[in-house]
């Protein structure tokens, strides 16, 4: 790809991350973001064939500039699964209030939206991903409760780290950063860490 065709669907994406934040899933056409980006609609489609397509990317792309990879780190590098299960939650909770204005967006569009349902799914399917990495190395070193198996402790994971969990424990409970990673941590610890005691009885 050409530079300079970089630099427009750059333009593009940003476009549809702006428009996604300030309407809330309101009014976010191709049309729209072609106006917003400053070029025709059918620019648009040059470089997007569809708008479940671009709005994909673009959510891929707010990843990209976020440096998702780079947040991660500490957990892949993590020496046990807990600290990875740990790394991963710090990353995340730090992660969610960057992104909460387009996250809240796609989950009011996605159920009447198909566009929006699936670039909703496709990042909360790469994030579940990162979740049973993280319960794969809790089970490997056998740390992993055993009344869990690895899909079901990945559910678990998912689930209680998800932004509608999220929001609801830190603006309509109103947690704050460090209260929200001290208990939710805890919680998983309990759920899904084996009891040594039980063990060595």
């Amino acid at each position: 790809m050409s530079s300079k065709n970089s630099e427009t669907r750059n333009r593009i994406l940003d476009a549809a991350w702006a428009l996604l934040e300030a309407r809330q899933g309101q009014g976010v056409r191709m049309s729209d973001i072609a106006k917003q980006a400053g070029i025709s609609r059918q620019a648009v489609y040059l470089h997007f064939s569809n708008r479940s397509e671009l709005l994909i990317a673009t959510t891929r792309y707010i990843d990209e500039v976020k440096a998702v990879d780079t947040r991660l780190e500490l957990s892949r590098r993590a020496k046990t699964g807990v600290a990875r299960i740990d790394a991963y939650i710090d990353a995340w909770s730090d992660y969610i209030p960057e992104i909460y204005g387009v996250a809240k967006a796609l989950l009011a569009m996605k159920d009447s939206d198909e566009a929006a349902e699936m670039a909703w799914n496709d990042r909360m399917q790469a994030f579940r991903q990162g979740c049973e990495v993280a319960i794969e190395a809790l089970d490997r070193e056998g740390a992993l409760a055993p009344e869990y198996t690895v899909q079901q402790a990945t559910d678990i994971l998912w689930t209680l780290l998800s932004v509608r969990n999220w929001e609801q424990f830190t603006i309509e409970c109103g947690w704050s950063r460090k209260k929200y990673n001290e208990r939710i941590k805890r919680l998983l610890h309990r759920i899904l860490v084996v009891d040594k005691s039980q063990v060595d009885e």
